[in-house]
């Protein structure tokens, strides 16, 4: 029985919901010590995975079997590398999940309910280190589904409670949701490599339409250098020179063809009108899957979610907040709401971010709408790192940059190459209320812009001071740093604005206008923080390591000044106790007294009424690097 895709994950009844593995699909008929194990298309998994096959034979059962093979990394997550090197590297924990049961003692059992199967194949799986039941839970999909994002995991199955089985069949009672869309395509050419680049440069992609081979794309993302190496190694025999296309297909390098015959598993945003894989990423080889089925249908065969839940379509901000009179109905769950003349899905608005406070998700959009025409000019066409809290303040936080393969086809983005990474990450670009809603909605409680835009990636509009605290410094003495740092800038004739980081210490942004590439503002921003340090030689430090620096020294960070670093945005919300915001101040209220917690959800918006916005200038006439030098005798 197969799964199609569906496009996000959805709470309801009469489903479950259980870890999608990212491993090979495999059957296994046991006949008490007899057993065999096979792929979904009949290919015998008895000589690659002999521990799974004696494991079975020992459990002297008389069933059909259905479940995923896997292997686990360090990490304790399933790795479909590590899974394909087995034969070769079997010093990993390999495992067979059974999520489901066809036949015991001869008697079939696939017309009966998904959950009576699992309660039947529960019982008769006995605990073992190698052949285990996979578990699931009930009616709680978007949960599950943050969890398994935040556990590194490949997504998330969802089943009809009552589902009965049907072999072969691609049904939407089975429904696959993963953090992307994937889809199957086969490599027809690959480019020649360019740089330092070696082997080849990107694959050439195509998907069936009826009789004929269509261009679907190419992709040179995905690939470490000795993935390169071992796709070569097996494209080689395959090379034909003969393009399997009609019409002729633009690429940047020349291309060498190669026989139609593999099938790679891809990410993509979405597959154009014309055939095309929007982003397309290289995820694995489908060694168990035949050419013939990445098909164009199958490329799109993306269903939208099940619903029980009622969507209502609203047109104002107020409508992001719950209706605080009918606590836990699905309206308040769950709505519609029409921003920028788009239709934003927004789900869980009642879910607790901060237990003490009890603030919620729709509490943290509600505000973020709010301040919306303020933050929205900092944040406009530059590329966002996303650092997402989707269980709230307490469960912590990750890092999800490469977001733009789930979000709507009318969130802007933009393709970059990360050195850190070593691949094209795709950031999202926040230029409206409505992306902004939808960030939110991802559980970005905290919002952090690049400080370039796409019009000028290598130079920044401004500099940063990061005053960065341990554990046993005071804020008066971040405060004391602030003003230092204040009277240097004075001295060199650059205007600086300041702002809490909304947690323990102080940001200070000089304006630079596009005028300088990052190592020079890089430079000019060491140069303010050794000054600073001469005079406050006691409880500031240069030094990045913690343990060198010591728990009582205050971190003067100029590294913040560095392509595609990040720090939390004006008038960002934190994750922090009290709901804190990254907060502009007048230099005049930078003095003792001040506290971070005095700036929060609450109070932020009234404020921006009383005062307008403090940071106004960030963005305005850059300093003259060459004359604040001179003044400083640099």
């Amino acid at each position: 029985m197969l799964a199609k895709e569906t496009d996000e994950p959805f709470d309801a009844k009469d489903w479950i919901f259980e870890i999608k593995w990212d491993g090979y699909r495999a059957i296994a008929e046991v006949n008490k010590e007899k057993v065999r194990l096979y792929s979904r298309n009949g290919n015998s998994f008895m000589e690659n995975y002999p521990v799974v096959v004696e494991q079975l034979s020992k459990m002297k059962l008389n069933a059909v079997l259905d479940g995923e093979i896997v292997v686990m990394n360090d990490d304790g997550n399933p790795s479909f590398q590590l899974l394909q090197h087995y034969g070769t590297d079997a010093d990993y924990a390999l495992m067979y999940y059974v999520f489901d049961i066809l036949e015991l003692d001869g008697k079939d059992l696939k017309n009966l309910p998904l959950t009576e199967r699992k309660k039947i194949l529960k019982k008769i799986l006995k605990k073992d280190t190698v052949v285990k039941y996979s578990d699931h839970v009930e009616e709680a999909g978007i949960l599950f589904f943050e969890t398994a994002v935040e556990k590194k995991l490949e997504g998330i199955m969802a089943k009809k409670a009552d589902s009965t089985y049907h072999t072969g069949v691609r049904t939407s009672n089975w429904l696959k949701i993963k953090h992307h869309h994937t889809g199957e395509a086969i490599i027809v050419g690959f480019t020649e490599p360019t740089g330092s680049r070696k082997n080849f440069g990107a694959l050439v992609l195509a998907l069936k339409k009826g009789k004929e081979l269509i261009y679907a794309g190419h992709t040179g993302t995905g690939f470490s250098d000795k993935l390169l190496k071992e796709m070569y190694t097996v494209m080689k025999p395959l090379i034909n020179n003969k393009s399997p296309f009609k019409e002729k297909v633009s690429t940047n390098m020349p291309v060498t063809w190669i026989e139609p015959k593999l099938v790679a598993e891809l990410k993509f945003t979405e597959i154009t009108r014309d055939g095309k894989m929007r982003h397309p990423v290289f995820l694995k080889l489908r060694t168990d899957k035949p050419a013939k089925e990445a098909t164009m249908e199958n490329a799109k065969d993306i269903v939208k979610k099940p619903s029980s839940n009622k969507k209502t379509s609203a047109t104002t901000k107020s409508a992001v907040k719950p209706d605080k009179k009918e606590k836990g109905s699905e309206d308040e769950k769950n709505k519609t709401v029409k921003l920028n003349s788009k239709q934003v899905s927004l789900t869980n608005l009642n879910k607790i971010y901060w237990p003490k406070e009890k603030f919620t998700k729709g509490d943290v959009i509600n505000y973020y709408q709010s301040v919306s025409k303020i933050i929205l000019p900092y944040l406009k066409d530059r590329p966002q790192s996303l650092f997402r809290t989707p269980n709230g303040i307490n469960a912590g936080g990750f890092f999800h940059k490469d977001a733009g393969d789930g979000a709507p086809d009318w969130v802007k983005s933009i393709e970059l190459f990360s050195e850190s990474a070593n691949k094209e990450i795709d950031y999202i670009l926040c230029n409206n209320e409505a992306t902004l809603a939808y960030l939110n909605n991802l559980g970005c409680i905290e919002i952090n812009p690049w400080h370039s835009t796409v019009k000028a990636l290598d130079k920044p509009d401004y500099i940063v001071i990061d005053i960065d605290p341990s554990k046993k410094n005071t804020f008066e003495q971040v405060i004391e740093v602030a003003r230092v740092v204040h009277e240097v800038l004075k001295k060199a004739g650059a205007d600086s604005f300041c702002k809490t980081s909304g947690a323990t210490g102080m940001h200070i942004y000089i304006p630079t206008q596009k005028k300088y590439t990052y190592d020079q503002v890089k430079d000019f921003a060491e140069l303010i923080c050794l000054l600073t340090n001469e005079q406050l030689p006691d409880f500031t430090s240069m030094q990045r390591n913690l343990k060198k620096r010591g728990d009582n020294m205050i971190y003067l960070d100029h590294l913040q000044n560095r392509r595609g670093q990040t720090i939390s945005c004006a008038y960002s919300l934190r994750p922090k106790e009290g709901a804190t915001v990254s907060t502009p101040l007048k230099w005049t209220e930078v003095k003792p007294g001040l506290s971070p917690q005095q700036f929060n959800i609450l109070n932020t918006v009234k404020r921006i009424q009383k005062v307008g916005d403090l940071f106004e200038g960030v963005l305005g006439k850059g300093i003259n690097l060459s004359s604040c030098l001179k003044k400083l005798g640099a």
